[in-house]
């Protein structure tokens, strides 16, 4: 790494936080730690992280409500860590606009490869193939502020995966994209058998395209999800 990223660390359980900052200060990063909501938002008015692990069971506000609350002033990369049983919490994170999730039983060198491939996806997000706009259809998206453009003009930020899953489509219109392939893409993993974190990812986006209908956003029955649209660059 050029230089040193630095990570956030939300958990109220010492033992994990120490355990954590010592493994990613040992594989390069710079960590900070909170142990809830509060101490969180004094780090966070100090700069922001590149990228934040924040844990659903918190004292005060719980991770759902600060992971809505980061990402109205920000589209920093965030991972939540859930119960192992608790496939609604999985849902519900991704909803409110976390990047991925990972379970408490996970190993350290998994959750260093998914920080990995979230860094890897937020550097490669700064432009989309030298292109400042992005049209199809009757919208536009604007690849540095992360900005879509309704046909009407009005203007929505998008989160990080949501403008990441929407750069793979425009990147690849027309063209099947299976779930493994998207998973791969913007999660740097494979999707998990009976995962519906794409799914959910992609009805959030098409929420945001207004495509009530699937008709910009398409199923394909055992083939995964294709832009059904022409794209336009400009510079």
């Amino acid at each position: 790494m050029a230089f040193q990223k630095r990570i956030l660390i939300v958990d109220d359980s010492e033992e994990l936080r120490d355990a954590l900052s010592a493994y990613l200060t040992k594989s390069g990063f710079d960590v900070v730690t909170a142990v809830d909501g509060e101490q969180m938002h004094k780090v966070l008015a100090q700069g922001e992280p590149s990228l934040i692990i924040l844990d659903v069971m918190l004292p005060g506000d719980d991770g759902f409500t600060l992971c809505s609350q980061i990402r109205k002033t920000s589209n920093v990369p965030i991972i939540m860590l859930t119960a192992v049983t608790d496939e609604i919490d999985r849902v519900t994170g991704l909803e409110l606009g976390a990047d991925d999730y990972i379970t408490k039983t996970f190993s350290p060198r998994e959750l260093l490869a998914r920080i990995k491939a979230l860094l890897r996806r937020s550097q490669f997000n700064q432009s989309l193939e030298g292109a400042r706009y992005i049209c199809f259809l009757d919208w536009k998206l604007d690849t540095l502020a992360r900005v879509l453009v309704t046909p009407g003009g009005d203007e929505t930020t998008l989160s990080g995966a949501d403008f990441s899953l929407l750069s793979l489509f425009l990147r690849h219109p027309n063209k099947p994209l299976s779930r493994n392939i998207i998973s791969e893409t913007i999660r740097g993993r494979e999707a998990m058998p009976l995962e519906r974190g794409i799914d959910i990812q992609v009805s959030r986006l098409r929420a945001k395209l207004e495509d009530q209908d699937h008709l910009l956003i398409r199923t394909l029955r055992n083939e995964g999800y294709m832009l059904s649209a022409d794209v336009i660059h400009e510079a």
